[in-house]
């Protein structure tokens, strides 16, 4: 078996040589945004699970987890299936009835941005609270203490925010806030893996943090995400959550790690009633599986390559459009070091170009490009009916939504697509 294993990988290894992209050529070839880099350790990785047919979760999701929190610097990561599911998961443990007084109830307010993408607003509605929304700044693109602290009401509970495309907001600052005012932090962490602030990686700010495996994150995994804490309890809330909602925390195929499978009184079952089969919330399953765990493991050997790689690419484009007229270039936050997720520019309003006709050059040169995401998310008609706060004029929301749009800068990129994007935005923004 295992000579007929080592065949496969020597031939998984040819394949992967087989598939290297042709050479670039400016017009023709896509420079895209975002995607994978994936090597032949990353598709053996994959190959390897599937062999040994490790098709739930496993031992490699339990050690993506454990080196996962270790990475961010928590104590617990619990692996997901996606990003989104994560964000549900962060949100939804806050509702814990086990967090007695302190759960958050229908009705209650977190404070959130209105410039992002909805993935962190859904989870507040989807558990009957209200989203308060509070406005961002330009060039860093993310909110400030003194917005969350003015947006902050007799009924707001919790703060939910994420770093934008990777650049961190003041995370210290807000954690201290919601310290001050006894309020949760979620941090949602999904574009921002591997950037930190004041020396610290973000994710290890909040109460609970978030991160992202999609193709277009740091690191993929397909699909998959992670909740992380420091808080045990709400870790074993938050797989409570994850696992159907099951009081028991045995791994699969275990059976009575707390000694009382059959020796205890839980809500109106009977005594001793199976606790495998006790449900202490009403969860989900969202779990991933050990084929994704496999891939992230190989992808996470890598993840400090990738996020140099992103600031590198990041730099070259500041350089490049440095001092073109009508763009709004973007800005790390001071005491930031942003592992990014992509390079966002604004057309002034005072340009004598719009961006729609800009991306449209773009565009037609097959450099891809996207907004930034929702725009000013109150103006979706998914949200235009359910409740909500505006917490202040959304101004630069509003802005963003008219006039924002970012370009790629993960690892994939090479030099030579970086310099044909530059050209061509110069080349747009200086003609007569």
């Amino acid at each position: 078996m295992g000579e007929t294993k080592d065949r496969i990988a020597e031939l998984v290894r040819e394949y992967h040589q087989e598939q290297t992209p042709g050479p670039f050529v400016p017009g023709v070839s896509p420079v895209q945004v975002s995607g994978a880099v994936l090597s032949a350790e990353d598709r053996l990785a994959l190959v390897s699970a599937a062999l040994d047919l490790r098709i739930a979760a496993g031992t490699s999701s339990r050690r993506f987890e454990r080196d996962f929190a270790r990475f961010i610097g928590v104590r617990k990561a619990h692996l997901t299936n996606s990003g989104s599911s994560a964000n549900l998961l962060a949100l939804s443990a806050l509702t814990s009835p086990q967090l007695e007084e302190q759960r958050l109830r229908p009705g209650d307010e977190v404070v959130t941005v209105a410039a992002g993408f909805p993935t962190t607003v859904s989870p507040i509605l989807q558990n009957g609270l209200v989203p308060v929304f509070v406005d961002v700044e330009l060039g860093t693109y993310n909110t400030t203490p003194e917005r969350i602290a003015a947006a902050i009401g007799p009924r707001t509970r919790a703060i939910m925010i994420a770093h934008s495309l990777g650049n961190p907001f003041q995370a210290a600052e807000v954690a201290q806030l919601a310290e001050d005012r006894g309020l949760f932090f979620i941090e949602d962490n999904c574009d921002g893996v591997d950037s930190t602030y004041r020396g610290r990686r973000t994710g290890s700010f909040g109460d609970l943090s978030t991160t992202s495996f999609y193709p277009a994150h740091h690191i993929a995994m397909g699909e998959g995400g992670c909740v992380l804490t420091s808080n045990l309890a709400l870790a074993r809330i938050v797989e409570s959550f994850r696992d159907w909602g099951r009081d028991c925390w045995c791994e699969p195929g275990e059976d009575n790690r707390c000694m009382k499978r059959f020796d205890q009184q839980m809500g109106k079952l009977p005594h001793g009633y199976d606790h495998k089969y006790v449900f202490s919330h009403v969860g989900y399953n969202l779990k991933a599986t050990d084929l994704q765990a496999a891939l992230g493991l190989s992808q996470l050997a890598r993840i400090e390559e990738f996020g140099a790689a992103r600031r590198r690419n990041w730099r070259r484009l500041r350089e490049g459009l440095e001092g073109l007229p009508g763009l709004l270039l973007p800005e790390a936050t001071p005491d930031s070091d942003p592992s990014w997720f992509g390079f966002l520019i604004t057309v002034s309003p005072d340009a004598p170009y719009s961006r729609a006709a800009l991306v449209d050059f773009l565009e037609s040169r097959r450099i891809h490009t996207r907004r930034f995401f929702a725009g000013n998310l109150t103006r979706h008609p998914a949200y235009s009916d359910r409740p909500h706060r505006i917490a202040e004029p959304l101004v630069n929301s509003d802005l963003i939504t008219d006039r924002t749009f970012w370009i790629g800068v993960y690892p994939g990129l090479t030099e030579e697509m970086l310099d044909f994007v530059i050209a061509s935005v110069r080349e747009f923004t200086t003609r007569g």
